[in-house]
């Protein structure tokens, strides 16, 4: 009897190649005069929007994008986290930082 047969045995691997100077094809260069943000950074403040997202003190945060909830939420006296706010000031035009984490699911 032989070895059991996987899936995988019926197809090649496949190793794709890094493009020019190590850059692979998912990322995008920053745009000029942006400072590159080191990825913990970055992850950091995508952690906080994502917890203030879960938060459901604040109300909904379905078909809003996350700047109108926190001014919404400011304005019924529920006092957000200012640290929020200060996240979304400094990406205005990058969908990860503006819309809510259930942005991309058909609600």
């Amino acid at each position: 009897m032989g070895r059991k047969r996987l899936i995988t045995d019926s197809y090649p691997v496949v190793k794709r190649k890094e493009g020019p100077a190590g850059h692979s094809k998912g990322e995008l260069a920053p745009e000029l005069g942006e400072e590159p943000q080191s990825p913990s950074e970055e992850a950091a403040e995508l952690e906080l929007l994502r917890q203030f997202d879960l938060a459901w003190q604040y109300g909904p945060c379905t078909g809003i994008t996350r700047l109108q909830r926190w001014l919404r939420a400011e304005q019924m006296g529920l006092e957000p986290p200012p640290a929020v706010r200060e996240v979304l000031k400094t990406h205005p035009g990058d969908p990860r930082f503006q819309c809510s984490l259930w942005y991309l699911y058909p609600l």
